[in-house]
């Protein structure tokens, strides 16, 4: 069964940092591209960052550049997304994607607040 499942989400202050996990299931994630989304409150979805099946990283949101990593182990089947300097701004549920999987997963919830 193809299945993601993402967790490392929670509450956190700003200026601290998370790192969420997305753990593949059912097909290996270094062979398509990983992505990591988000969805605040009353916004759309958008897109967060990007690894290809090579291995290359990139963030497309311009407000995490510099700020926010995506990286893979092949090892373990997971997909990360390293998140620093935490702003309240990035409160929202965070979602693993791949072109394997045409539905969306739970989720995890990241809350940024003092």
């Amino acid at each position: 069964q193809v299945q993601l499942v993402e967790s490392g989400g929670g509450l956190v202050q700003p200026g601290g940092s998370l790192r969420l996990s997305c753990a593949a299931s059912g097909f290996t994630v270094s062979n398509y591209p990983m992505s990591w989304y988000r969805q605040a409150p009353g916004k759309e979805r958008e897109l967060v960052a990007v690894i290809s099946s090579a291995g290359v990283s990139r963030t497309d949101a311009d407000s995490v550049k510099g700020r926010f990593t995506i990286s893979r182990d092949n090892a373990k089947n997971t997909v990360y997304l390293q998140m620093n300097s935490l702003k309240p701004e990035d409160t929202a549920v965070y979602y693993c994607k791949t072109p394997r999987l045409s539905s969306w997963g739970q989720g995890t919830q990241v809350t940024v607040s003092s």
